[in-house]
């Protein structure tokens, strides 16, 4: 039987590229859903009433956020053979904390879950550069080839991200409406990551190893 891989080199033979557009779907699609199912609760519930066991809107969407996770894995899994390590662990979280909003009837914690995901990213990138381990190293080796000194700046940069959005999910939930607080989890949060992220290129392209067909 066949067991879960995280991470494939990209020059073994089984591995198995996903179109870039169905993976962003598959990230974002999840997300999509728990937006819909807030804003448009009541419409749910009245064009399928069994919907109507959830209880509220934000329950709802909680509950449906879970299935389309689910989904969203089991996808990428039965396509590339592969559970990426970040939305492997986001959806854990998501499973935990939607169980117990559903079962205690309490949104606190789906709201808490950006907070404890990226508490749990931070804690992990920021301890390991304390026992001197680049562990993002380990997670994006594939995409980029950096040298020591690039994958700890990189690896510091996440970890302080991580601890950012933390930050931000706490002072957003507990200051605002549910419905701002969805709005920004799913309009706010991606672009500021997509923003992040691509403020690194410049130094990722510094600290890259050249190819060995470039040396030559």
């Amino acid at each position: 039987m066949s067991q879960p891989v995280f991470e494939r080199d990209p020059s073994d033979p089984d591995r198995q590229e996903i179109n870039p557009v169905l993976k962003l779907a598959l990230e974002l699609g999840p997300l999509l859903v728990f937006f819909f199912a807030n804003a448009r609760g009541e419409w749910l519930v009245e064009k399928f009433p069994p919907l109507a066991a959830f209880g509220g809107p934000i329950f709802l969407a909680t509950g449906l956020f879970m299935i389309a996770t689910a989904i969203a894995l089991t996808t990428s899994w039965l396509l590339t053979r592969t559970l990426p390590i970040m939305p492997l662990v986001s959806g854990i979280v998501v499973f935990v904390f939607g169980a117990l909003t559903l079962w205690l009837h309490n949104d606190t914690f789906i709201k808490m879950k950006p907070t404890i995901v990226n508490g749990l990213f931070a804690s992990v990138l920021l301890g390991g550069l304390v026992f001197g381990k680049s562990l993002l190293g380990y997670v994006f080796d594939s995409a980029f080839r950096l040298d020591a000194d690039g994958w700890r700046k990189l690896t510091l940069r996440w970890g302080l991200f991580f601890v950012f959005l933390a930050i931000v999910n706490e002072i957003v939930w507990r200051n605002f409406s549910t419905d701002f607080w969805v709005a920004f989890k799913v309009w706010g949060i991606m672009p500021i990551t997509i923003a992040f992220t691509m403020s690194q290129m410049p130094m990722i392209m510094r600290h890259t190893i050249p190819d060995e067909d470039e040396k030559a």
